[in-house]
């Protein structure tokens, strides 16, 4: 694969002075990214669980890194409304769906834990959307990363929002990026949380077999000043140029050809606001590109957040839990098995 943006772009977006593209509204968070790196958590840890039933047939591992990134607040329309050009070259080389759907409430804890643990918010049971982990406690339904990990896989995070410290489990996730509490709902911007995954791809004795990575540019600018308004556009633009320097830094340490990718988003929005089950809050883009990926296919809007989850796991050769809703969306990679197959 090659790079997606030139090397003139991409000093220009890595670069420690350079703002963000929409400077108006960084200045609102500018102390929160002053105190980021002051702030990051690094976590080595180890997760024991018990393996898969030993009476389910194995699964054929079909990728060795699966990288899911979430775009955080990212409408589906916006990606060619908006030009974001990296976006939509995975998705003309790869396969995917503009009508995807998350959960209610369509909010950004919620869904994400419906995205990493591959059930609904009935079955998870977080519906809040701020920080609660002290008074509330981390998720108690396995994620991803722990089940990845319980399989001897290598897990990776980058979470640019505190309230995503409920989904760090402890001895789930070996290497895992976040802020600090203390502020309310601090967030990362896209280029320090880029700088980090970079630092980590390049520096790692052990190469991640699943890794997340968290955007929250787009869900900033659209509380602020409107879904779709022009800041909202230039934050996607943003978004986009992160996508592009994440798979840069994934074909430097992977290979080209050897890593496969899930870009998607936990929720829309409109107004100024999300969360209602308006279909601007709930549709969200689905799509996979990389190894075993099929090129320039669509999906159906069947789709849901639950099945980024089970996607990843079935990559792995996985097993998801027979409680999960979520199943692989298999119909997108080259393998010809259905998605009722590997669904128990």
């Amino acid at each position: 694969m090659s790079r997606l943006l030139p090397a003139r772009a991409r000093r220009t977006f890595l670069a420690p002075t350079a703002k963000p593209a929409f400077a108006t509204y960084a200045l609102v968070v500018a102390t929160l990214v002053a105190t980021a790196g002051a702030g990051a958590d690094t976590t080595d840890v180890h997760y024991d669980v018990p393996a898969a039933a030993a009476t389910l047939p194995a699964l054929q591992q079909r990728s060795e890194h699966v990288v899911i990134i979430s775009i955080d607040g990212l409408r589906p329309d916006a990606i060619d409304k908006f030009g974001a050009k990296t976006l939509q070259r995975l998705m003309r080389e790869g396969t995917f769906t503009l009508k995807a759907q998350t959960i209610l409430p369509s909010k950004t804890l919620p869904s994400h834990t419906s995205m990493l643990t591959g059930v609904d918010a009935d079955q998870h049971g977080i519906t809040w959307n701020t920080d609660e982990v002290d008074s509330h406690g981390h998720v108690d339904v396995p994620t991803v990363f722990g089940l990845a990990k319980a399989q001897g896989f290598h897990t990776a995070a980058f979470f640019s929002k505190t309230k995503f410290h409920h989904l760090e489990a402890p001895n789930t996730i070996d290497y895992v990026r976040s802020p600090k509490g203390g502020m309310r709902d601090p967030m990362w911007l896209a280029p320090y949380t880029v700088s980090l995954v970079d630092d980590y791809l390049k520096k790692s004795a052990r190469s991640p077999n699943l890794m997340f990575v968290h955007i929250g540019e787009p869900d900033f600018a659209g509380h602020l000043y409107g879904w779709m308004s022009g800041m909202y556009r230039k934050a996607v633009v943003e978004a986009d140029a992160a996508v592009a320097e994440l798979l840069h830094d994934a074909t430097t340490r992977f290979g080209a050809g050897n890593f496969t990718v899930i870009v998607t988003a936990d929720h829309g929005g409109h107004g100024r606001n999300h969360g209602s089950s308006d279909p601007r809050d709930t549709t969200i883009p689905w799509i996979t590109w990389g190894k075993g990926v099929q090129a320039g296919a669509t999906l159906p809007a069947t789709v849901k957040t639950m099945d980024t989850a089970a996607t990843a796991l079935w990559l792995l050769g996985i097993h998801a839990p027979a409680e999960w809703v979520g199943h692989p969306v298999a119909s997108a990679f080259t393998s010809g098995i259905s998605v009722a197959a590997v669904r128990h």
